[in-house]
């Protein structure tokens, strides 16, 4: 029998656009229904365009600067190398299910990122991939576990070990994850009757990452031929059809939003950006490692350096700043002049063929409405994340084909996507442009008649007005 939440929430982390919307369009009926009923568009994510923040980014109408939120790891202080994860702790604001349930509306949560450690909501939650293991408290009310291991067996927060070469474990843990992500939310559903149910589905996200170079010719690795050259293909199908199944428990009132939190593109390579640094005058160390090591392991000569940078999808750059850090050269009055020299040198790099990579470099303070905790000097996006940052040091390459935490095959791109299907705002097939991470919760507000609360960043979009 369908029940009627007044809300639907389906996030597919790193679903990209081009494919959902063109090239596989016709193989995934149930979101081209939504597109065909409603409206739909690129979403453009936060900078940098990363699992953590953007999911709260988006459920909380906030930037990363607000939030104090720069990444998956942040500085925890002022010392050299202290990285703290940024879980749910760290989100200082309220997002949608807290707003909803302070409007009285009951509420499902069902593996958003930036949800552990649980916190009470009215009604249930279930936390995400940053959960250490379900033996840990992982679901509000607690009780809710138990019941969890009735419904699904050996239940999976995330991927273990994503980045191997193992790709049909990985690919089977994918699908195990998917099935039982769904399942929960059905049962949640049928049990809890939300009046919003909300869920993120991660293997989205790790199958571009694992498999990303078995489909697409542009890859630099690229097999042709490969037996798993439609796995991402195949699954995107998968998900589509779990998503109808969900959906069927569902009436006609029912408003469905499915969304993205960037979206993902082939990685060409990584930048060894402390390397660059090293070469640029800006790092130094007193020993060189004769093979690549993580930054933290190596005998940084402080006293002699200006920056340095961490890895990952994108790259963040510290300067060493007296008074500041613990060791800190840069005159405080030299700060912007040094900052602006070493962004305008970033912009300058040139790739592996002597070409420009034409990098994109930012401030916080362009980016960002206000700038919370410690935030990096600069972010850069190498080759405009065609590449990926690679912090390790020794060796002496400036670039490399190989990724320092694993094999991945792709790097996220800075526009996500949504799709909005509501019984009260038909929309038959209407394109949304300019739509950002930031406008999803005043929209769903405004849709509802709650005021948001005061200085979002985003807009209302104007499918629902």
């Amino acid at each position: 029998m369908a029940i009627s939440p007044r809300l639907i929430i389906i996030g597919l982390d790193c679903a990209e656009p081009s494919l959902v919307f063109e090239q596989w369009h016709d193989d995934l009926p149930h979101l081209s229904r939504l597109m065909q009923q409603g409206y739909y568009g690129r979403l453009e994510s936060c900078t940098p365009a990363i699992t953590v923040p953007a999911w709260s980014c988006m459920m909380s109408g906030r930037d990363p600067g607000e939030l104090g939120i720069y990444g998956f790891r942040n500085r925890s202080d002022r010392s050299y190398q202290r990285m703290t994860i940024a879980d749910g702790k760290a989100v200082q604001v309220p997002r949608l299910w807290d707003i909803l349930g302070e409007a009285g509306w009951k509420v499902a949560v069902v593996g958003v990122p930036g949800t552990y450690p649980p916190r009470p909501v009215n009604g249930v939650l279930v936390s995400c991939f940053l959960t250490p293991n379900t033996n840990t408290t992982y679901t509000y009310p607690p009780e809710l576990a138990g019941q969890i291991t009735e419904w699904v067996d050996d239940y999976l927060l995330d991927v273990p070990n994503f980045r191997s070469e193992n790709k049909e474990r990985i690919l089977q843990d994918i699908y195990k994850m998917c099935d039982q992500r769904f399942a929960v939310a059905q049962n949640v559903l049928k049990q809890e009757q939300p009046d919003m149910l909300m869920l993120v589905e991660m293997g989205v996200d790790r199958i571009h990452h694992a498999l990303w170079k078995q489909m697409d010719p542009r890859h630099p690795k690229h097999i042709p031929h490969s037996p798993l050259s439609r796995a991402i293909h195949d699954y995107y199908c998968h998900v589509d059809t779990q998503i109808g199944k969900l959906l069927s428990q569902c009436d006609e009132n029912t408003a469905v939003l499915v969304v993205s939190d960037h979206g993902a593109r082939p990685l060409m390579g990584g930048v060894c950006v402390n390397e660059w640094l090293q070469t640029e005058g800006y790092l130094r160390l007193k020993e060189q490692p004769t093979h690549p090591i993580p930054l933290d392991k190596a005998l940084v000569d402080w006293q002699h350096t200006k920056a340095w940078g961490e890895g990952g999808y994108y790259s963040r750059i510290f300067l060493n700043v007296r008074g500041r850090e613990p060791e800190g050269i840069i005159s405080p009055v030299d700060y912007e002049r040094e900052r602006t020299a070493l962004a305008e040198c970033l912009r300058a790099m040139p790739g592996p063929d002597g070409q420009s990579l034409e990098n994109r470099v930012f401030t916080p303070q362009q980016l960002y409405r206000r700038v919370r905790g410690i935030a990096p000097d600069l972010i850069v996006y190498f080759g405009n994340l065609a590449w990926r940052s690679v912090g390790t040091v020794g060796g002496g390459d400036l670039f490399t084909a190989e990724n320092d935490t694993g094999p991945d095959d792709a790097n996220h791109s800075q526009y996500g996507m949504f799709i909005y299907a509501d019984p009260e705002h038909t929309g038959h097939g209407t394109s949304i442009e300019g739509a950002q991470i930031y406008d999803i919760l005043p929209t769903l507000l405004t849709r509802y008649n709650l005021q948001p609360p005061p200085r979002l960043r985003g807009k209302v979009l104007s499918m629902v007005s």
